[in-house]
């Protein structure tokens, strides 16, 4: 009897921790779940806690809701000048409607990476599609996935139940033959200004060069003036010595300078050769010192 007694109360032990172990669960602060009967939803959203559930005829799936990284492959797009271009991206999404996710991927998050990969890359292409390669390269290219996340996420949203949170661009590389042609065009602009700045530097040149040789004649030229000036100045006042000389001795200042004359034309450096009449008055001082009488 007693025998019986502990087995039954095992067995019913064993059963209430059966009971208990299918009728409770907990859903984790980073995940959501959806609870099934025969695999038909019958509860959304649940959240964090712990639930209770009928056993054997319901389940519950459940669904981390923290944010993940989808890394796409590098795939090729032309630009708007039909220009290719080798982008490589990643992808940051996060599951917001689990009944949606559910329905759309029966809660498989690899089906969910396949069904997200496309669309990402058609929108991407159909960006790239409508920017210039100088846009493209350019600082802000972050700026440009804007659109295109916006739009994705509404997309996915209703498609999926997940959000497209970001998209981001982490490399974008040119093909051979683009590079070359791209590195060619940056050559001839680089080229083409390097030559306009050159022309520049060459003009201010030019127009340095006009200014001061201009200055340099105005400054001759005040300068021949001044000079001629002060000549003319030193000349007058020559004259005038000269003449109040005169005024004073006219006898002596004629000596003075009759023996001046004798001087430059009988040097023997001059050799010079003067046909004269002795009794000319040139030589008048020589013939006689003395003062004639006046």
């Amino acid at each position: 009897m007693i025998n019986n007694r502990s087995l039954l109360i095992v067995g019913g032990l064993a059963a209430v921790a059966w009971l208990a172990s299918n009728s409770l669960y907990v859903v984790d602060e980073t995940e959501r779940a959806v609870k099934l009967r025969f695999g038909e939803i019958i509860e959304e959203n649940i959240q964090p806690g712990l639930h209770v559930k009928v056993p054997v005829t319901q389940t519950i799936r459940k669904f981390d809701t923290r944010v993940l990284t989808l890394d796409t492959d590098a795939s090729r797009y032309l630009t708007l000048e039909q220009k290719a271009v080798i982008v490589d991206s990643y992808v940051k999404w996060q599951v917001v409607n689990p009944t949606r996710y559910y329905e759309a991927t029966a809660g498989d998050e690899l089906m969910a990476v396949r069904l997200i990969q496309p669309r990402v890359d058609e929108s991407l292409r159909n960006e790239f599609g409508q920017l210039n390669l100088k846009q493209i390269i350019s600082e802000k290219r972050d700026d440009l996935m804007t659109g295109p996340t916006s739009d994705l996420d509404s997309l996915m949203r209703d498609e999926l139940g997940v959000a497209i949170l970001d998209i981001r661009v982490k490399r974008i590389d040119l093909p051979e033959d683009v590079s070359s042609a791209v590195y060619e065009r940056m050559r001839s602009e680089r080229e083409r200004e390097a030559r306009e700045w050159r022309a520049q530097g060459q003009e201010e040149s030019e127009r340095i060069r006009a200014n001061a040789d201009r200055r340099r004649q105005v400054l001759l030229a005040q300068a021949n003036e001044r000079s001629e000036t002060l000549r003319g100045e030193g000349d007058a006042e020559a004259a005038a010595i000269f003449s109040e000389a005169y005024q004073q001795d006219a006898e002596f200042f004629s000596f003075w300078r009759s023996l001046n004359a004798y001087r430059e034309t009988f040097s023997a450096e001059q050799g010079n050769m003067m046909v004269l009449d002795p009794s000319s008055d040139f030589f008048r001082y020589l013939k006689s010192p003395e003062r004639p009488e006046g």
